[in-house]
Order: C-alpha cells, then structure tokens, then sequence
C-alpha cells in the first residue's frame, strides 16, 4: 500500500479522488437507466417481464413472477441447518437493536387550550432490492426488512433478480422470510427498481425504495425518487482505521482487505501516528494480498483507493477522519472511547480491535446500510426513522387563539398574504368593535 506523510495538500487530494467513485458520476449509463424506467411506467408488466428475459434469462409472466408459499419451504429446506442458526442469531440482534430506535407519538396538552404534538406513522408499504446472480447476501436482507417490520410497515416487498432457471436463490428467499418479507418478486435491475416506483399489473407499487444494487440500480433510485422516497444513492464500500502505535498491525490489515475485496473501487485508508506501524501494515497487506481469494480485486482497490497515511499527532488523524466522513471507522488506539467522542463523521464507528467491521455487516445488530462518498457529514445509517413519517398536530381553543390572533394577522399582512390573514380574522368578527 502507498505509504504517505499527511499534510494539507495529501488532504485535498485524497478527498478529491475518493469524490471520483460517486455514483452520480455514471452520466454515461443515464441514458439506458432512463429508457428502461420509461418503458416500464408506459409498459408496465409487458416491458419488465421483457427485460427480465433480456438481462436475466429468465422467462417471466403474471402467473410465475410471485415467489409462493411452496417455493419458500421448498428455499428453507435447502439451506443448511448451521447456517439457519447463525441467521436466526443475527436476526434477533438485529431487531433487539432496532427496536430501541422506534419513536412514539406525543402530545403537550397546556392548560390554555392547546394541544401541540407529533403523530408517528409507519409507511403503509416499503421495496427492497437485494442482488441476485450467483451470490447470495442474506445480510443485505436482513439489514433492509427488519428495520421496516419493526417500524409496523404493513407491506414489505423485495425484488430480486431470478436465475435462468427463474429461482431466487434459497439463503436470499429464506432470509426474507425470516426477516419478515410480505411479497417477495423475481425481478431485478432498473426495471424491478420503476415497477416497485411506478406499478405493474403483477407489482402494485410501494411509497419507499431501499437496498443496494449496481450502478443501474442506483440510478434507477435516483431516476424514481420524488415518485417514491428512496434511501440513497449507495456508492462503493469504504473503511478508514485510526490507529496508533498500541494497534496489532495484521489485524489492522486485515480490516482493510475486508473492504477492498468488495470491488475495485472500494476504499482502504489506515491514518497512523506511527511510522512502524505504518510499514508493518503495508507488510501484513501484501502478505494477505498473497493469500486471499479475490487477489485481482484486492489489488485494484489498494492501488486505486488504498493509503496509509502517516499523521503528525492524533488530532490531525481525527481531523483527516472527519474531512473524509468514512462509511467505516475503526478506532484502535490506547484510547479508543477518548477519540471516538472527537469522530464528528462516519457511519458506524467500531471502537477496539476486537470489534473488526464484519462484525457490523453481519451479526453485532447496528445496520450495515450506511452512507458513503462522505455523505457521512449529512446522513445516518438506515434504520427504523427511514420507515416512519411524522405529523404535527395543532389544537387550539377559541380561549387560546384570541389572544394572540392579532400576532397571526400581522405576520400574515407583513407577508401581503391576505387570505391567510383573514383566515383567522373571521373567527373574531364583531368581537373587535367590543375590545
């Protein structure tokens, strides 16, 4: 890996060449993602089933695109017994975790006659898009139902691309199930992402679209949102490691790659305060690199996304941290918990090295959505508040508003808006001759 003195202008640069992987950059595939979501708002499930056979191989038609109550048992019974626990032991930290998030309704009833408060809903129906092909990611399924079924969505539908033979994977269907799925399709790519948006004949559509997919996907997101809410527009993975002369160097390494096998635009960044560590990582790298599957990606990522970097002190390290605003941070330094209250941006922070970032992805119970690109500075995990909306309430009495409606009558002239003024005038008519 490139090993790097920190300063000002290395800043700058870094942060410039990560911006280069946001995927609103993809202009060039805007076109196709356009077309296929046009065709399948006019078409509907002419265009998707068509699309389906183009990009899948998969013949699909009204009577087949339903998974069913049998192909579900028929999933389960395929996936083997030691990989159903480890699923069903990750699902209860999940939704343990999520539970603690949900928001309940309130109201501030005052003695002069008003009642101000908040009204929480549930949204009455949610898509989740999961990746299909030869993978299989039953986390990625897991993270996107669970917090929406927790949340009380009343409808939960994923989609996911069916093989040639028009399956859905079995640990992906199982998962879903598991998770607490209502309908499950198989469809895939930007035209699964218009019909959940816009409705077909065989996929009513839903009012959010959440989950991770390719760059088509994540333009037909962004083609769709104002239709239906969405997410984000998920880029490549990321994960940054602060860490200083106390951090075990192979495992630091090894943090890194867990990243960067992801895909070649992936993103590995270790900010040390120490030389030695800094070369002994590069070292561990380049023995891993040797050893692990994904050699060719590996070192795409690491030559393309991956520095180390050397800081001056720690708080130029934390500074850099949050200049960077990773989708991962881990904190492996003598203090951990000290630094962690200085990270001002990141999507989840894994504190101590014993808490690698696989732990978050698979089976700790925080989300493993999170934002990337830097969107760390403005954006949070997903999570149960993603499947909610919030109403105001207003109560006023006649007792409460009289006294101040002559407040809301100047406002509303100092902004010439004389209706609004009125509004409230006529409830008082007559009574001002009296005052």
């Amino acid at each position: 890996m490139k090993i790097i003195t920190l300063n000002q202008t290395v800043r700058e640069n870094i942060l410039s060449d990560l911006l280069k992987r946001d995927p609103n950059n993809y202009d060039s595939y805007n076109k196709v993602v356009q077309e296929i979501v046009a065709e399948v708002k006019s078409k509907k499930d002419e265009a998707l089933f068509a699309f389906t056979k183009k990009f899948d191989g998969a013949d699909m038609d009204a009577s087949t695109i339903r998974v069913t109550e049998e192909e579900i048992r028929e999933a389960r019974n395929m996936v083997e017994p030691e990989l159903l626990a480890v699923m069903e032991r990750a699902l209860k930290n999940i939704r343990d975790y999520h539970q603690m998030q949900v928001r309940h309704s309130w109201f501030d009833s005052r003695p002069d006659g008003t009642i101000l408060g908040q009204k929480i809903t549930a949204l009455e129906s949610v898509g989740v898009y999961v990746p299909g092909g030869k993978a299989a990611y039953p986390s990625s399924v897991l993270m996107n139902i669970i917090p929406a079924e927790v949340a009380g969505v009343k409808r939960i539908v994923m989609v996911t691309p069916p093989g040639r033979d028009g399956k859905v994977n079995p640990v992906t269907l199982t998962a879903a199930h598991l998770a607490g799925a209502t309908e499950v399709y198989k469809a895939g790519g930007a035209q699964a992402v218009a019909a959940l948006a816009f409705g077909t004949e065989s996929i009513p559509r839903v009012n959010k679209i959440v989950g991770p997919g390719n760059i088509f996907v994540a333009l037909a997101k962004k083609a769709v949102y104002g239709h239906v809410s969405i997410d984000s527009i998920a880029g490549p993975s990321e994960i940054l490691v602060l860490a200083d002369d106390t951090a075990n160097p192979r495992f630091v390494a090894a943090d890194l790659l867990s990243q960067a096998e992801h895909d070649e635009l992936a993103s590995a960044i270790l900010i040390t305060t120490s030389e030695k560590l800094a070369r002994q990582v590069s070292l561990e790298v380049d023995r891993f690199v040797k050893e692990l599957s994904r050699k060719e990606i590996l070192e795409k990522s690491l030559e393309n996304f991956g520095y180390i970097l050397i800081a001056e002190n720690m708080d130029e390290a934390v500074r850099t941290a949050n200049d960077i605003a990773s989708e991962h941070l881990e904190i492996v330094t003598r203090n951990p918990f000290e630094v962690m209250t200085k990270i001002q941006n990141a999507g989840a922070i894994f504190i101590g090295e014993y808490s690698s970032e696989p732990l978050g992805d698979y089976f700790a119970g925080p989300n493993h959505v999170l934002p990337t690109n830097g969107t760390a500075k403005f954006f949070s995990p997903l999570g149960v508040d993603d499947f909610i909306k919030k109403s105001s309430v207003i109560y006023y009495s006649k007792e409460a508003l009289e006294p101040v409606h002559k407040d809301i009558i100047a406002f509303a002239e100092a902004e010439h808006l004389t209706a609004h003024a009125n509004s409230i005038r006529v409830r008082f008519e007559g009574q001002e001759g009296r005052e």
